[in-house]
């Protein structure tokens, strides 16, 4: 990531980011029910040995990586006649290979979760909600209070009133002036820091901003009370009366966890649990938040507000990306290369999800939003080009440090009105989209 603090003036944009940037955007007008009728049927079922073997399967590269991890201090304590300097780069090079791939598989556990809370691992609620709730708890992540605000999410996806995750800052949320007698010291007083600084700033964010959402909703919607709202409080405005007991059975989960990982300190040493569990867990929270951010946070993808906002045009308002290429899909169960099927339908099973994506992309041509930019370097990019937006407009794209927009909506008002017409009458149910 340094290379692109030494480099800024080099464009490291995709080609499909910088068309996109470079095209004046209209709303999508295309109705669920013609990419439904695109997808072959038996795409949705999901097939429940192939579920439950991709289950077994992450579970067992989790616990091999763990028996081959305890084998490194011996291996290393062995070859102390090679010299410490040796011992200390193979030590170093074999517990930094372990919490990658550990924390790869961690978190395509975490999706395996999320696959099970949206019903589409296996054929059975009961088990989907099992397995779903064992994975998350060894996570410490609260299976059902999660389920809903995710479930919450998708139902407003892209709706700067009623989204949960990653809803834009206003002009006004930021402090700064109107736009119409703003000043570039206005912007710089606001934003401006060294580079490295922001290099903390997305260190932080990346480190502690998944317990950061869950704890106190950073990041999450503003229409809740800010510092007070929280996923383990029964009360919290995230959930209705009647999933309070989803909430503390959640909380039992995680608590659970928490009291086998003491356990397991008392017994080997904090040093040790932090070695196989700690470090993995904290790249994992790394690795969700990642992917989490760049599937909602990018210059040239927008947020709808409410009249002219529909569940089509907000599912559409993400963007695939092929985030670490193969080990991407294999690891991470298609999340971000397939993100955009998933929005559509959500019950198609994720081995699902490239076969949907090339039935869809035939029907939504540019409406279709991809973005092959390495994604290290796209998160950097979003860190610093999504700021803030405008209070009035009602289809807004980020802003930058500056102010400036990096995508401008179409102003043939005459094409926008028909598309808002034809999207109005479009009847999109949960069921299609949820």
């Amino acid at each position: 990531m340094l290379s692109f603090l030494a480099f800024p003036v080099l464009n490291l944009n995709g080609p499909e980011y910088e068309a996109r940037k470079n095209k004046p955007f209209l709303p999508p007008h295309v109705k669920i029910e013609d990419l439904n009728k695109a997808i072959p049927k038996h795409l949705f079922k999901p097939d429940t040995k192939r579920g439950m073997a991709y289950v077994v399967r992450d579970l067992g590269f989790s616990i091999g990586l763990l028996v081959l991890a305890s084998r490194i201090d011996p291996l290393v304590a062995s070859m102390n006649h090679r010299g410490e300097w040796t011992c200390f780069v193979l030590a170093t090079v074999l517990w930094c290979l372990y919490w990658f791939f550990q924390s790869l598989v961690a978190a395509g556990i975490f999706c395996l979760g999320h696959e099970a809370g949206h019903g589409s691992l296996t054929r059975y609620r009961l088990l989907n909600d099992t397995i779903g709730f064992s994975l998350h708890s060894v996570l410490l992540i609260p299976y059902f209070s999660w389920k809903t605000t995710h479930h919450a999410h998708h139902r407003a996806t892209g709706s700067l009133e009623n989204d949960e995750n990653y809803v834009p800052k206003t002009r006004q949320r930021v402090s700064l002036p109107p736009a119409s007698t703003a000043r570039r010291t206005d912007y710089a007083d606001i934003f401006e820091e060294t580079p490295l600084f922001t290099l903390f700033r997305v260190f932080v964010m990346q480190a502690v901003g998944w317990w950061m959402y869950l704890s106190f909703n950073t990041l999450g919607s503003p229409k809740y009370p800010e510092w007070t709202t929280n996923h383990f409080q029964p009360s919290s405005p995230l959930f209705k009366d009647t999933q309070a007991h989803l909430v503390i059975l959640s909380d039992c989960g995680v608590a659970a966890m928490a009291f086998i990982l003491d356990c397991l300190c008392r017994q080997y040493t904090f040093y040790a649990i932090f070695k196989f569990y700690v470090v993995p867990y904290l790249l994992m929270n790394h690795w969700i938040v990642m992917f989490t951010f760049l599937h909602h946070s990018d210059p040239t993808i927008p947020h709808y507000r409410h009249n002219v906002w529909t569940k089509t045009r907000g599912a559409l308002a993400t963007v695939d990306r092929p985030l670490l290429g193969w080990m991407g899909r294999f690891f991470l169960h298609n999340i971000s290369h397939d993100h955009v099927a998933h929005h559509l339908f959500l019950k198609v099973p994720f081995y699902n999800g490239p076969e949907v994506t090339r039935y869809i992309k035939a029907v939504l041509k540019d409406d279709y939003n991809y973005d092959s930019t390495n994604s290290f370097y796209a998160l950097w990019r979003s860190f610093n080009e999504c700021q803030f937006i405008e209070e009035d407009e009602c289809i807004v794209f980020y802003k930058n440090r500056h102010g400036e927009c990096a995508r401008t909506v179409a102003q043939d008002l005459g094409s926008f009105q028909e598309c808002s017409a034809r999207c109005s009458t479009s009847t999109e149910s949960d069921d299609e989209l949820l």
